[in-house]
């Protein structure tokens, strides 16, 4: 399952200190993975910050419930176009690599 969420820039700090917390725990974010990005490099507004998780159903309901107070989710077109932006650019960075240790 995938999620994407949407945090005010001013938030970021708090929003990394959840992500970063306990990174050893079975249902940390770290071990699960997520890409975080700033508005301005996705082409979306600028004063925000997307979170982009791809869980569980269980991982992806206790995110929700650690980051209702900081981000709220994304639903709809928007979401996927910005997953989709999201992707397109670790695919971009993947093959850039391969050209590199090719």
């Amino acid at each position: 399952m995938e999620r994407l969420y949407v945090c005010e820039s001013g938030k970021k700090t708090e929003l990394k200190e959840i992500l970063e917390a306990d990174p050893y725990a079975a249902d940390s974010f770290a071990r699960v993975g997520y890409k975080l990005r700033d508005g301005t490099m996705l082409e979306e507004e600028k004063d925000k910050v997307y979170l982009y998780i791809s869980a569980s159903g269980d991982f992806i309901k206790k995110a929700d419930e650690k980051l209702k107070d900081v981000a709220k989710p994304v639903e709809g077109e928007n979401a996927k176009r910005i997953i989709d932006k999201i992707k397109k650019e670790e695919e971009a960075a993947e093959s850039g690599l391969g050209s590199i240790f090719g």
